[in-house]
C-alpha cells in the first residue's frame, strides 16, 4: 500500500508535468500540488480509457500477472501516451477552473 501511494505520487509529478508541458496555451501558472493531482488523475483516467476503447482486455484474460494498469510483456508505450494526454486535459480543466491560466 505504502509503494502504491508513493509510485502513484511519482508517476503523478511525471506524467503531470508532461501533461503541462503539452496542454495548449499558458497553463504554467497552477501550482504544483494541483500538477500533480491532475497527473495522478491523468494516469488512473488515460489507463482506463485506453483498457476500455482499444479493449486490450483480451490480452489480460485468464492470466492474474496483468489487469488494466499492465496489459502488455513490455512497456506499454501507447497507454503512457494516453495518461498524458489525459492530464493535459486535466491541467487545461484546472487551470480553466481556478481562474490561473495567463493571459497572451
Amino acid at each position: 500500500m505504502f509503494w502504491t501511494i508513493v509510485g502513484s505520487i511519482i508517476g503523478g509529478v511525471i506524467i503531470g508535468l508532461l501533461g503541462k508541458f503539452v496542454a495548449p496555451g499558458n497553463r504554467d501558472s497552477i501550482p504544483l500540488w494541483l500538477t500533480v493531482l491532475c497527473g495522478i488523475g491523468g494516469i488512473f483516467l488515460g489507463s482506463y480509457l485506453y483498457f476500455a476503447i482499444f479493449d486490450v482486455a483480451d490480452n489480460v484474460k485468464n492470466n492474474a500477472d496483468y489487469d488494466w494498469l499492465n496489459t502488455s510483456k513490455g512497456v506499454d508505450w501507447w497507454r503512457h501516451v494516453w495518461q498524458i494526454g489525459a492530464a493535459a486535459v486535466l491541467v487545461v480543466v484546472a487551470a480553466t477552473a481556478t481562474g490561473r491560466a495567463k493571459k497572451a
